[in-house]
Protein backbone atom coordinates (compact mmCIF):
# COMPACT_ATOMS: atom_id res chain seq x y z
CA UNK A 1 0.00 0.00 0.00
CA UNK A 2 1.31 3.46 -0.90
CA UNK A 3 2.16 5.97 1.86
CA UNK A 4 -0.90 8.26 2.07
CA UNK A 5 0.18 10.93 4.58
CA UNK A 6 1.32 13.28 1.77
CA UNK A 7 -1.63 12.37 -0.44
CA UNK A 8 -4.52 13.60 1.74
CA UNK A 9 -5.44 16.94 3.19
CA UNK A 10 -8.35 18.13 5.33
CA UNK A 11 -10.70 20.42 3.45
CA UNK A 12 -10.24 22.96 6.29
CA UNK A 13 -6.45 23.17 5.76
CA UNK A 14 -4.86 26.17 4.01
CA UNK A 15 -3.71 26.32 0.43
CA UNK A 16 -0.20 26.98 1.75
CA UNK A 17 -0.25 23.53 3.44
CA UNK A 18 -1.57 22.02 0.23
CA UNK A 19 1.48 23.33 -1.66
CA UNK A 20 3.80 21.76 0.94
CA UNK A 21 2.16 18.34 0.50
CA UNK A 22 2.11 18.59 -3.27
CA UNK A 23 5.85 19.28 -3.22
CA UNK A 24 6.33 16.24 -0.95
CA UNK A 25 4.31 13.67 -2.92
CA UNK A 26 5.48 14.80 -6.40
CA UNK A 27 2.25 13.47 -7.93
CA UNK A 28 0.60 16.87 -8.48
CA UNK A 29 -2.59 15.86 -6.69
CA UNK A 30 -4.09 15.68 -3.18
CA UNK A 31 -7.31 14.07 -1.95
CA UNK A 32 -9.44 16.21 0.35
CA UNK A 33 -10.98 14.69 3.48
CA UNK A 34 -14.06 15.71 5.41
CA UNK A 35 -13.99 15.72 9.26
CA UNK A 36 -14.87 11.98 9.22
CA UNK A 37 -11.83 11.10 7.12
CA UNK A 38 -13.83 10.39 3.97
CA UNK A 39 -12.45 11.54 0.63
CA UNK A 40 -14.73 14.22 -0.83
CA UNK A 41 -12.72 15.32 -3.86
CA UNK A 42 -9.38 15.93 -5.52
CA UNK A 43 -7.13 18.98 -5.45
CA UNK A 44 -4.47 19.46 -8.11
CA UNK A 45 -1.72 22.01 -8.53
CA UNK A 46 -3.61 23.34 -11.56
CA UNK A 47 -6.87 23.66 -9.62
CA UNK A 48 -5.17 25.81 -6.99
CA UNK A 49 -3.38 28.07 -9.46
CA UNK A 50 -6.59 28.72 -11.41
CA UNK A 51 -8.41 29.67 -8.20
CA UNK A 52 -5.55 31.95 -7.13
CA UNK A 53 -5.79 33.74 -10.47
CA UNK A 54 -9.44 34.31 -9.58
CA UNK A 55 -8.41 36.06 -6.34
CA UNK A 56 -7.94 33.58 -3.47
CA UNK A 57 -4.69 33.52 -1.46
CA UNK A 58 -2.48 30.85 0.09
CA UNK A 59 -4.18 31.57 3.41
CA UNK A 60 -7.61 30.51 2.15
CA UNK A 61 -8.97 27.04 2.74
CA UNK A 62 -8.48 24.08 0.43
CA UNK A 63 -12.28 23.68 0.27
CA UNK A 64 -12.35 26.50 -2.30
CA UNK A 65 -10.29 24.42 -4.77
CA UNK A 66 -11.81 20.92 -4.46
CA UNK A 67 -12.98 19.08 -7.57
CA UNK A 68 -15.83 16.92 -6.26
CA UNK A 69 -16.28 15.16 -9.60
CA UNK A 70 -13.09 13.09 -9.36
CA UNK A 71 -12.14 9.63 -10.62
CA UNK A 72 -11.65 6.85 -8.09
CA UNK A 73 -11.83 3.04 -7.80
CA UNK A 74 -13.31 0.69 -5.22
CA UNK A 75 -10.95 -1.32 -3.00
CA UNK A 76 -10.93 -4.98 -3.95
CA UNK A 77 -12.08 -4.19 -7.48
CA UNK A 78 -10.50 -5.65 -10.61
CA UNK A 79 -6.99 -4.55 -11.48
CA UNK A 80 -7.97 -4.10 -15.13
CA UNK A 81 -10.51 -1.41 -14.18
CA UNK A 82 -7.76 0.75 -12.68
CA UNK A 83 -5.52 0.22 -15.68
CA UNK A 84 -8.30 1.36 -18.00
CA UNK A 85 -8.81 4.54 -15.97
CA UNK A 86 -5.08 5.29 -16.11
CA UNK A 87 -4.98 4.53 -19.81
CA UNK A 88 -7.57 7.05 -20.92
CA UNK A 89 -8.60 9.53 -18.26
CA UNK A 90 -6.24 10.30 -15.39
CA UNK A 91 -2.67 9.99 -14.15
CA UNK A 92 -3.53 9.05 -10.55
CA UNK A 93 -6.37 6.86 -9.22
CA UNK A 94 -7.24 6.83 -5.49
CA UNK A 95 -8.53 3.52 -4.09
CA UNK A 96 -11.35 4.01 -1.57
CA UNK A 97 -12.99 1.59 0.82
CA UNK A 98 -16.79 1.28 1.21
CA UNK A 99 -16.83 4.22 3.64
CA UNK A 100 -14.92 6.47 1.26
CA UNK A 101 -11.58 6.40 3.06
CA UNK A 102 -8.33 6.28 1.12
CA UNK A 103 -6.57 2.89 1.26
CA UNK A 104 -4.15 3.16 -1.68
CA UNK A 105 -3.16 5.24 -4.69
CA UNK A 106 -2.12 3.99 -8.11
CA UNK A 107 -0.45 6.01 -10.85
CA UNK A 108 1.10 5.25 -14.22
CA UNK A 109 4.48 4.96 -12.54
CA UNK A 110 3.32 3.59 -9.17
CA UNK A 111 1.22 0.42 -9.34
CA UNK A 112 1.73 -1.83 -6.36
CA UNK A 113 2.06 -5.45 -7.32
CA UNK A 114 0.21 -7.95 -5.17
CA UNK A 115 2.16 -9.64 -2.45
CA UNK A 116 3.03 -13.25 -3.18
CA UNK A 117 -0.02 -15.38 -2.45
CA UNK A 118 -0.06 -18.61 -0.52
CA UNK A 119 -0.18 -21.53 -2.93
CA UNK A 120 -1.98 -24.83 -2.37
CA UNK A 121 -1.65 -27.94 -4.49
CA UNK A 122 -4.86 -29.79 -5.27
CA UNK A 123 -5.52 -33.12 -6.93
CA UNK A 124 -8.50 -35.16 -8.05
CA UNK A 125 -8.19 -38.78 -9.12
CA UNK A 126 -11.06 -40.96 -10.45
CA UNK A 127 -12.09 -44.48 -9.50
CA UNK A 128 -12.43 -47.23 -12.06
CA UNK A 129 -14.85 -49.95 -13.00
CA UNK A 130 -13.45 -53.12 -14.53
CA UNK A 131 -15.21 -55.12 -17.22
CA UNK A 132 -13.05 -58.24 -17.23
CA UNK A 133 -9.66 -59.65 -16.35
CA UNK A 134 -9.48 -58.80 -12.66
CA UNK A 135 -7.12 -61.21 -10.93
CA UNK A 136 -4.89 -61.69 -13.97
CA UNK A 137 -3.16 -58.41 -13.05
CA UNK A 138 -1.70 -60.00 -9.91
CA UNK A 139 2.08 -60.34 -10.22
CA UNK A 140 2.20 -64.00 -9.19
CA UNK A 141 -0.37 -64.82 -11.88
CA UNK A 142 0.96 -63.02 -14.94
CA UNK A 143 4.59 -63.96 -14.24
CA UNK A 144 3.72 -67.66 -14.15
CA UNK A 145 0.96 -67.72 -16.80
CA UNK A 146 2.22 -65.85 -19.82
CA UNK A 147 0.77 -62.46 -18.90
CA UNK A 148 -2.48 -60.93 -17.76
CA UNK A 149 -5.03 -58.61 -19.36
CA UNK A 150 -7.84 -56.37 -18.12
CA UNK A 151 -10.27 -53.80 -19.50
CA UNK A 152 -11.39 -50.96 -17.28
CA UNK A 153 -12.66 -47.39 -17.41
CA UNK A 154 -12.67 -44.46 -15.00
CA UNK A 155 -15.92 -42.91 -13.80
CA UNK A 156 -16.93 -39.58 -12.29
CA UNK A 157 -16.27 -40.46 -8.67
CA UNK A 158 -13.08 -39.19 -7.10
CA UNK A 159 -10.58 -38.98 -4.31
CA UNK A 160 -9.56 -35.40 -3.50
CA UNK A 161 -6.39 -34.08 -1.86
CA UNK A 162 -5.16 -30.63 -0.86
CA UNK A 163 -1.57 -29.91 0.16
CA UNK A 164 -0.15 -26.78 1.82
CA UNK A 165 3.56 -26.39 2.37
CA UNK A 166 4.70 -25.13 5.75
CA UNK A 167 7.74 -23.04 6.62
CA UNK A 168 8.61 -25.44 9.46
CA UNK A 169 9.04 -29.25 9.47
CA UNK A 170 5.72 -30.00 11.18
CA UNK A 171 3.24 -32.36 9.51
CA UNK A 172 -0.53 -32.48 9.81
CA UNK A 173 -2.65 -35.01 7.90
CA UNK A 174 -6.44 -35.10 8.05
CA UNK A 175 -8.81 -37.65 6.51
CA UNK A 176 -12.38 -36.42 6.14
CA UNK A 177 -13.62 -39.98 5.54
CA UNK A 178 -12.11 -41.49 8.69
CA UNK A 179 -12.33 -38.20 10.65
CA UNK A 180 -8.79 -38.83 11.81
CA UNK A 181 -5.90 -36.42 12.26
CA UNK A 182 -2.23 -37.42 12.39
CA UNK A 183 0.37 -34.88 13.50
CA UNK A 184 4.14 -35.10 13.74
CA UNK A 185 6.99 -32.69 14.44
CA UNK A 186 8.85 -33.91 11.36
CA UNK A 187 8.92 -36.67 8.77
CA UNK A 188 11.18 -38.77 11.01
CA UNK A 189 8.52 -38.64 13.74
CA UNK A 190 5.60 -39.54 11.47
CA UNK A 191 5.77 -43.29 12.12
CA UNK A 192 4.31 -46.09 10.02
CA UNK A 193 1.34 -47.99 11.41
CA UNK A 194 -1.80 -46.92 13.21
CA UNK A 195 -4.23 -44.35 11.86
CA UNK A 196 -4.01 -43.42 8.17
CA UNK A 197 -1.30 -46.00 7.49
CA UNK A 198 -1.74 -45.81 3.70
CA UNK A 199 -1.28 -42.02 3.65
CA UNK A 200 1.77 -42.31 5.89
CA UNK A 201 3.20 -44.93 3.53
CA UNK A 202 2.82 -42.62 0.54
CA UNK A 203 4.42 -39.72 2.41
CA UNK A 204 7.36 -41.86 3.55
CA UNK A 205 7.90 -42.97 -0.04
CA UNK A 206 7.93 -39.36 -1.32
CA UNK A 207 10.17 -38.08 1.50
CA UNK A 208 9.22 -34.39 1.31
CA UNK A 209 11.91 -32.03 2.57
CA UNK A 210 9.38 -29.60 4.04
CA UNK A 211 6.56 -29.64 6.55
CA UNK A 212 3.02 -29.67 5.22
CA UNK A 213 -0.69 -29.88 5.87
CA UNK A 214 -2.55 -32.50 3.84
CA UNK A 215 -6.31 -33.10 3.63
CA UNK A 216 -7.84 -36.10 1.88
CA UNK A 217 -11.46 -37.01 1.10
CA UNK A 218 -13.32 -39.42 -1.17
CA UNK A 219 -16.67 -39.65 -2.94
CA UNK A 220 -16.91 -43.40 -2.25
CA UNK A 221 -17.04 -45.63 0.85
CA UNK A 222 -14.08 -47.64 2.10
CA UNK A 223 -14.05 -51.16 0.67
CA UNK A 224 -16.12 -50.16 -2.35
CA UNK A 225 -14.29 -52.32 -4.88
CA UNK A 226 -13.53 -49.25 -7.00
CA UNK A 227 -9.78 -49.25 -6.41
CA UNK A 228 -10.07 -46.60 -3.73
CA UNK A 229 -6.68 -47.11 -2.06
CA UNK A 230 -4.85 -46.55 -5.33
CA UNK A 231 -7.03 -43.53 -6.08
CA UNK A 232 -6.23 -41.88 -2.75
CA UNK A 233 -2.52 -42.63 -3.15
CA UNK A 234 -2.54 -41.19 -6.66
CA UNK A 235 -4.18 -37.95 -5.52
CA UNK A 236 -1.64 -37.50 -2.71
CA UNK A 237 1.33 -38.15 -5.00
CA UNK A 238 -0.16 -35.74 -7.53
CA UNK A 239 -0.28 -32.96 -4.92
CA UNK A 240 3.37 -33.37 -4.00
CA UNK A 241 4.25 -33.57 -7.69
CA UNK A 242 2.84 -30.06 -8.20
CA UNK A 243 5.66 -28.66 -6.04
CA UNK A 244 8.42 -30.50 -7.93
CA UNK A 245 10.55 -28.93 -10.63
CA UNK A 246 11.31 -32.29 -12.22
CA UNK A 247 7.85 -33.83 -12.17
CA UNK A 248 7.08 -37.54 -12.18
CA UNK A 249 5.30 -38.84 -15.28
CA UNK A 250 2.11 -40.91 -15.24
CA UNK A 251 3.87 -44.27 -15.24
CA UNK A 252 6.05 -43.18 -12.32
CA UNK A 253 3.07 -41.96 -10.30
CA UNK A 254 1.18 -45.24 -10.86
CA UNK A 255 4.25 -47.28 -9.90
CA UNK A 256 4.81 -45.17 -6.77
CA UNK A 257 1.19 -45.75 -5.72
CA UNK A 258 1.71 -49.49 -6.25
CA UNK A 259 4.91 -49.46 -4.20
CA UNK A 260 3.38 -47.56 -1.29
CA UNK A 261 0.43 -49.93 -0.95
CA UNK A 262 1.65 -53.30 -2.20
CA UNK A 263 5.31 -53.33 -1.12
CA UNK A 264 5.67 -50.90 1.77
CA UNK A 265 2.35 -51.80 3.46
CA UNK A 266 2.40 -55.36 2.12
CA UNK A 267 -1.26 -55.28 1.05
CA UNK A 268 -1.78 -57.89 -1.70
CA UNK A 269 -3.43 -56.79 -4.93
CA UNK A 270 -3.08 -56.21 -8.63
CA UNK A 271 -1.71 -53.46 -10.82
CA UNK A 272 -4.73 -52.18 -12.73
CA UNK A 273 -6.08 -49.77 -10.11
CA UNK A 274 -2.99 -47.57 -10.06
CA UNK A 275 -2.72 -47.28 -13.84
CA UNK A 276 -6.46 -46.76 -14.33
CA UNK A 277 -6.76 -43.79 -11.97
CA UNK A 278 -3.62 -42.06 -13.25
CA UNK A 279 -4.25 -42.56 -16.99
CA UNK A 280 -8.06 -42.29 -17.00
CA UNK A 281 -10.54 -43.21 -19.73
CA UNK A 282 -11.10 -46.64 -21.27
CA UNK A 283 -7.99 -48.80 -21.28
CA UNK A 284 -6.93 -52.28 -22.28
CA UNK A 285 -4.00 -53.22 -20.03
CA UNK A 286 -1.55 -56.06 -20.50
CA UNK A 287 0.81 -57.23 -17.78
CA UNK A 288 3.94 -59.33 -18.11
CA UNK A 289 7.16 -59.84 -16.20
CA UNK A 290 8.94 -57.47 -18.60
CA UNK A 291 6.51 -54.58 -19.02
CA UNK A 292 3.05 -53.26 -18.27
CA UNK A 293 1.36 -51.88 -21.39
CA UNK A 294 -1.53 -49.39 -21.20
CA UNK A 295 -3.48 -49.11 -24.47
CA UNK A 296 -6.23 -46.43 -24.54
CA UNK A 297 -9.44 -47.51 -26.28
CA UNK A 298 -10.78 -44.84 -28.60
CA UNK A 299 -14.51 -45.41 -28.36
CA UNK A 300 -17.02 -43.41 -30.37
CA UNK A 301 -18.76 -40.89 -28.05
CA UNK A 302 -22.14 -42.38 -28.98
CA UNK A 303 -20.96 -45.81 -27.87
CA UNK A 304 -19.85 -44.35 -24.53
CA UNK A 305 -23.19 -42.57 -24.10
CA UNK A 306 -25.14 -45.75 -24.84
CA UNK A 307 -22.94 -47.72 -22.46
CA UNK A 308 -23.71 -45.20 -19.71
CA UNK A 309 -27.41 -45.83 -20.32
CA UNK A 310 -26.80 -49.59 -20.07
CA UNK A 311 -24.98 -49.77 -16.73
CA UNK A 312 -26.22 -49.59 -13.15
CA UNK A 313 -23.99 -49.24 -10.10
CA UNK A 314 -25.47 -51.04 -7.09
CA UNK A 315 -23.98 -50.98 -3.60
CA UNK A 316 -24.14 -54.40 -2.00
CA UNK A 317 -24.30 -52.87 1.47
CA UNK A 318 -21.00 -54.23 2.72
CA UNK A 319 -17.36 -53.33 2.32
CA UNK A 320 -14.67 -55.90 1.78
CA UNK A 321 -11.08 -56.77 2.61
CA UNK A 322 -9.41 -57.00 -0.80
CA UNK A 323 -6.09 -58.03 0.75
CA UNK A 324 -7.59 -61.16 2.34
CA UNK A 325 -9.25 -62.12 -0.95
CA UNK A 326 -6.02 -61.68 -2.90
CA UNK A 327 -4.08 -63.73 -0.35
CA UNK A 328 -6.61 -66.55 -0.68
CA UNK A 329 -6.53 -66.24 -4.46
CA UNK A 330 -2.73 -66.50 -4.44
CA UNK A 331 -2.88 -69.60 -2.22
CA UNK A 332 -5.18 -71.37 -4.69
CA UNK A 333 -3.92 -69.93 -7.98
CA UNK A 334 -2.32 -73.21 -9.12
CA UNK A 335 -5.46 -75.34 -8.80
CA UNK A 336 -7.03 -76.57 -12.03
CA UNK A 337 -10.20 -74.52 -11.52
CA UNK A 338 -8.25 -71.30 -10.86
CA UNK A 339 -5.98 -71.77 -13.87
CA UNK A 340 -8.97 -72.43 -16.16
CA UNK A 341 -10.91 -69.50 -14.72
CA UNK A 342 -8.02 -67.06 -15.20
CA UNK A 343 -7.52 -68.21 -18.78
CA UNK A 344 -11.23 -67.66 -19.38
CA UNK A 345 -10.91 -64.15 -17.94
CA UNK A 346 -8.19 -63.28 -20.45
CA UNK A 347 -10.19 -64.76 -23.33
CA UNK A 348 -13.29 -62.77 -22.37
CA UNK A 349 -11.20 -59.61 -22.02
CA UNK A 350 -10.10 -59.89 -25.65
CA UNK A 351 -13.69 -60.44 -26.77
CA UNK A 352 -15.06 -57.51 -24.76
CA UNK A 353 -12.43 -55.24 -26.28
CA UNK A 354 -13.51 -56.25 -29.79
CA UNK A 355 -17.20 -55.73 -29.10
CA UNK A 356 -16.70 -52.44 -27.23
CA UNK A 357 -14.82 -50.90 -30.14
CA UNK A 358 -17.61 -51.92 -32.52
CA UNK A 359 -20.40 -50.83 -30.19
CA UNK A 360 -21.90 -54.29 -29.80
CA UNK A 361 -22.83 -53.61 -26.22
CA UNK A 362 -25.35 -56.41 -25.65
CA UNK A 363 -22.58 -58.88 -26.47
CA UNK A 364 -20.40 -57.08 -23.92
CA UNK A 365 -23.11 -57.52 -21.30
CA UNK A 366 -23.27 -61.25 -21.89
CA UNK A 367 -19.49 -61.53 -21.76
CA UNK A 368 -19.37 -59.62 -18.46
CA UNK A 369 -21.68 -62.31 -17.09
CA UNK A 370 -19.26 -65.00 -18.32
CA UNK A 371 -16.31 -63.15 -16.81
CA UNK A 372 -18.05 -62.93 -13.42
CA UNK A 373 -18.78 -66.65 -13.31
CA UNK A 374 -15.16 -67.36 -14.23
CA UNK A 375 -13.80 -64.94 -11.63
CA UNK A 376 -15.83 -66.53 -8.84
CA UNK A 377 -13.75 -69.69 -9.31
CA UNK A 378 -10.49 -67.90 -8.48
CA UNK A 379 -11.33 -67.85 -4.75
CA UNK A 380 -14.19 -68.93 -2.51
CA UNK A 381 -14.00 -65.50 -0.85
CA UNK A 382 -14.90 -63.56 -4.00
CA UNK A 383 -18.62 -64.12 -3.57
CA UNK A 384 -21.03 -65.45 -0.95
CA UNK A 385 -24.56 -66.76 -0.71
CA UNK A 386 -25.86 -63.27 0.05
CA UNK A 387 -23.97 -61.71 -2.88
CA UNK A 388 -25.04 -64.47 -5.24
CA UNK A 389 -28.65 -63.80 -4.23
CA UNK A 390 -28.30 -60.13 -5.18
CA UNK A 391 -26.79 -61.10 -8.53
CA UNK A 392 -29.49 -63.67 -9.30
CA UNK A 393 -32.20 -61.20 -8.28
CA UNK A 394 -30.77 -58.57 -10.64
CA UNK A 395 -30.71 -61.05 -13.51
CA UNK A 396 -34.29 -62.02 -12.87
CA UNK A 397 -35.23 -58.34 -13.11
CA UNK A 398 -33.61 -57.45 -16.40
CA UNK A 399 -29.84 -57.54 -15.93
CA UNK A 400 -28.02 -59.21 -18.82
CA UNK A 401 -24.82 -59.58 -16.86
CA UNK A 402 -22.79 -58.02 -14.11
CA UNK A 403 -19.99 -58.44 -11.63
CA UNK A 404 -18.72 -57.33 -8.28
CA UNK A 405 -16.13 -54.64 -8.82
CA UNK A 406 -12.65 -55.00 -7.45
CA UNK A 407 -11.47 -58.12 -5.64
CA UNK A 408 -15.01 -59.15 -4.69
CA UNK A 409 -16.45 -60.00 -1.30
CA UNK A 410 -18.59 -56.84 -1.17
CA UNK A 411 -18.61 -53.27 -2.37
CA UNK A 412 -20.32 -52.35 -5.64
CA UNK A 413 -22.00 -54.49 -8.24
CA UNK A 414 -22.00 -53.27 -11.81
CA UNK A 415 -24.96 -54.55 -13.83
CA UNK A 416 -25.42 -54.40 -17.58
CA UNK A 417 -29.07 -53.97 -18.63
CA UNK A 418 -30.91 -53.01 -21.79
CA UNK A 419 -31.57 -49.25 -21.46
CA UNK A 420 -35.35 -49.65 -21.69
CA UNK A 421 -35.26 -52.02 -18.70
CA UNK A 422 -32.84 -50.12 -16.48
CA UNK A 423 -35.50 -48.33 -14.41
CA UNK A 424 -37.30 -51.60 -13.81
CA UNK A 425 -34.02 -53.07 -12.53
CA UNK A 426 -33.22 -50.03 -10.36
CA UNK A 427 -36.71 -50.02 -8.84
CA UNK A 428 -36.47 -53.73 -8.02
CA UNK A 429 -33.04 -53.42 -6.42
CA UNK A 430 -33.99 -50.35 -4.41
CA UNK A 431 -37.09 -52.12 -3.17
CA UNK A 432 -34.71 -54.72 -1.76
CA UNK A 433 -32.85 -51.94 0.09
CA UNK A 434 -29.91 -51.55 -2.29
CA UNK A 435 -28.64 -48.13 -3.31
CA UNK A 436 -28.30 -47.67 -7.08
CA UNK A 437 -26.78 -44.93 -9.19
CA UNK A 438 -25.86 -44.05 -12.73
CA UNK A 439 -22.38 -44.46 -14.17
CA UNK A 440 -20.83 -41.47 -15.92
CA UNK A 441 -17.47 -42.09 -17.52
CA UNK A 442 -14.47 -39.83 -16.90
CA UNK A 443 -12.06 -39.44 -19.81
CA UNK A 444 -9.32 -37.85 -17.70
CA UNK A 445 -7.20 -39.51 -15.08
CA UNK A 446 -5.33 -37.82 -12.28
CA UNK A 447 -5.66 -34.01 -12.42
CA UNK A 448 -3.48 -31.69 -10.37
CA UNK A 449 -3.31 -27.92 -10.14
CA UNK A 450 -2.26 -25.05 -7.91
CA UNK A 451 -4.69 -22.74 -6.16
CA UNK A 452 -3.84 -19.32 -4.73
CA UNK A 453 -5.26 -17.64 -1.67
CA UNK A 454 -5.38 -13.83 -1.69
CA UNK A 455 -2.45 -12.19 0.05
CA UNK A 456 -3.20 -10.67 3.45
CA UNK A 457 -3.30 -7.08 2.22
CA UNK A 458 -5.42 -7.89 -0.82
CA UNK A 459 -7.77 -9.95 1.34
CA UNK A 460 -8.01 -7.10 3.86
CA UNK A 461 -8.83 -4.63 1.09
CA UNK A 462 -11.44 -6.97 -0.30
CA UNK A 463 -12.96 -7.37 3.16
CA UNK A 464 -13.03 -3.60 3.60
CA UNK A 465 -14.79 -3.26 0.25
CA UNK A 466 -17.60 -5.63 1.15
CA UNK A 467 -20.90 -4.07 2.34
CA UNK A 468 -21.35 -4.36 6.08
CA UNK A 469 -24.52 -5.07 7.99
CA UNK A 470 -25.53 -2.29 10.38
Amino acid sequence: MAETSHLTIAETETIEEAFRRLNANRLGILFAQDPGGRIVGAVTDGDIRRRMLAGITIHDRVAACINHNFVWAQAGGPREQILKLLDQRVHVVPILDTEGRLVDVFSRELFNLSEESEVFARARSPVRISFSGGGTDLTHYFVENDGGAVINATIKMYAHATLRRRSDPQIRIYSHDFRRTVEAGSLAELGTGGDLALIKSVVRLIKPTYGFELEVSADFPVGSGLGGSAVVSSAIIGCFNEFRGDQWDRHEIAEMAFQAERLMLNIPGGWQDQYATVFGGFNHMEFSSDQNTIVPLRLDPNIIAELEESLVLCYSGAGHDSGAIHRDQKAHHATADAVTAAAKQKEVTREIRKHLLRGRLLDCGRLIDEAWHAKRKLSSKISSGELDAIYDFAKSNGAVGGKLLGAGGGGYFMFFVRPFERYQLIAALEQQGHSCSRIMFEENGLRTWKSRLPSSSRQAAAEAARPKDH
